[in-house]
């Protein structure tokens, strides 16, 4: 397993925001204590409680997930692309 923290649009490491690497090459975004989304091949679960706890957390969940919106979460929530899963 590795832990990276995830880095802003310097370059720079952002503190407490963390891209976990499993050995089986599955993904985890940590921010804080919090486990807030994981990547399982190609499935995507957020954790209900903790995925959209600020405008920080959806900042780099977006950044995590390669995409550019909290509306586009939303949007692959509502479709049922994006799932809920306790991850805490």
């Amino acid at each position: 397993m590795t832990t990276k923290n995830i880095l802003n649009s310097k370059g720079s490491k952002v503190a407490n925001q963390f891209i976990i690497t499993i050995e089986n090459g599955d993904k985890m975004f940590k921010s804080y204590n919090s486990n807030i989304c994981k990547i399982i091949e190609r499935d995507v679960f957020l954790d209900p409680t903790y995925w959209d706890y600020s405008k920080t957390t959806i900042k780099y969940l977006c950044k995590f997930l390669g995409i550019n919106s909290k509306k586009e979460i939303l949007h692959w929530i509502d479709s049922g692309i994006y799932k809920f899963a306790n991850l805490n």
